[in-house]
């Protein structure tokens, strides 16, 4: 098992060592005077000196800080789809992406409460740079995505993820997460990367690599939040990219986005779990049998299934409306909840900079434009 060992997170007789070794970090202290502000300190010390695994430390702090996170930013977590899964059962979940940490959290959640197997999941090492960032990912079940790297270490590292995601879901009976892009989604539209696909299939030892992922039992999931907490975070990127110019970030910058997204207002959020993908396969295979076609026909199966159960709320139909000058969706929000996003609109971005304003609007609007493309979108 050493082989894993740069991306693994901690065995669970790796547990007590790292929570104790935390115990006295300023920023464990804040998370949990955050977590359980009527507790004394020696509380939750004590009770961190007795958790002896990961299923503990989740269920006892982790499940209690995402919580709190609900009551103080958010109107509440629905969720969606979750019947279809099996207990006791590992799925590969392969998700749009709009929050670092909250995704995956309100993801693992939702399946706690539904009695379902919690997930390992992805996360990107240039995120966890600082010690104490790096022990609560690894004491969180996430595993590390190496970044910046050569492309002959970038091959090495991307086979090696995809063995340790088959070896989770086969060997350990552990669900995954992964997002279906590298990095967030910036402008809205949720779109899988083919290159995400053919790094989940290098660990194939199938004929077909459509076979090989009807083993892994994919799930798409769909998260939608009302409002997103890092929405003005991510304009200067968009700028960058508008001015066709190469964007570079600053120091610090993914973890104030990372805190941002923790504490920024969400208003309301719901989780959609689309079908366990299963005659897809079929079909896909009857098409073609040329492995980057079936990768394209895969991807545009999990693009299809996030994005017509993505849930549209009154700030994607405000956007839609304010964009293109219209009243087409007028009656699925009030003046009231207008008059409340245009207000955030002023005071997180300069509105009198067109491109600025367009790229936010266009990150709420688009959720909406490609929901339009299928025939049968319930709005």
């Amino acid at each position: 098992m050493s082989k894993f060992d740069s991306i693994r997170p901690y065995y669970d007789s790796e547990v007590n060592e790292a929570l104790i070794s935390s115990l006295h970090h300023p920023m464990m202290k804040a998370l949990m005077n955050f977590t359980f502000p009527e507790q004394d300190d020696e509380v939750w010390k004590e009770q961190l000196k007795r958790t002896h695994s990961i299923r503990d430390f989740q269920i006892n702090f982790v499940y209690q800080s995402i919580q709190r996170v609900l009551e103080k930013s958010s109107e509440g977590l629905t969720t969606s789809g979750f019947e279809k899964l099996e207990p006791n059962t590992s799925y590969l979940f392969i998700s749009n992406h709009r929050d670092i940490i909250l995704d995956t959290s309100l993801l693992n959640v939702s399946l706690f409460d539904h009695g379902l197997v919690m997930t390992a999941s992805a996360i990107g090492d240039n995120l966890v740079k600082k010690d104490f960032l790096l022990k609560l990912s690894k004491l969180n079940r996430n595993f590390l995505v190496q970044r910046g790297l050569s492309p002959r270490e970038l091959l090495q590292s991307s086979k090696l993820m995809s063995e340790y995601m088959y070896h989770l879901l086969s060997k350990e009976n552990r669900s995954v997460w992964i997002a279906q892009r590298e990095g967030r989604t910036k402008d809205g539209n949720d779109a899988t990367h083919q290159g995400v696909l053919k790094m989940v299939a290098m660990a194939s030892d199938e004929k077909n690599c459509m076979d090989y992922f009807r083993k892994l039992k994919v799930v798409p999931v769909s998260i939608s939040y009302e409002y997103d907490p890092t929405d003005a975070l991510k304009m200067p990127q968009l700028m960058a990219l508008a001015n066709d110019e190469v964007y570079i970030k600053e120091k610090n910058e993914d973890f104030i986005t990372l805190l941002s997204g923790i504490i920024g207002q969400k208003k309301r959020i719901h989780i959609h779990i689309g079908d366990v993908l299963e005659k897809e396969y079929d079909a896909i295979i009857a098409e073609t049998n040329n492995s980057n076609k079936q990768i394209q026909a895969l991807a545009q199966v999990i693009d299809d299934s996030i994005l017509q159960s993505y849930k549209l709320w009154p700030t994607n139909y405000i956007a839609y409306d304010i964009l293109n000058n219209s009243e087409r969706f007028s009656s699925y929000y009030s003046d009231k909840e207008k008059q409340l996003f245009e207000r955030r609109l002023e005071l997180k971005i300069d509105a009198e900079n067109e491109v600025l304003r367009e790229g936010f609007l266009a990150m709420y609007a688009n959720p909406v434009v490609n929901k339009m493309k299928y025939e049968n979108a319930s709005f």
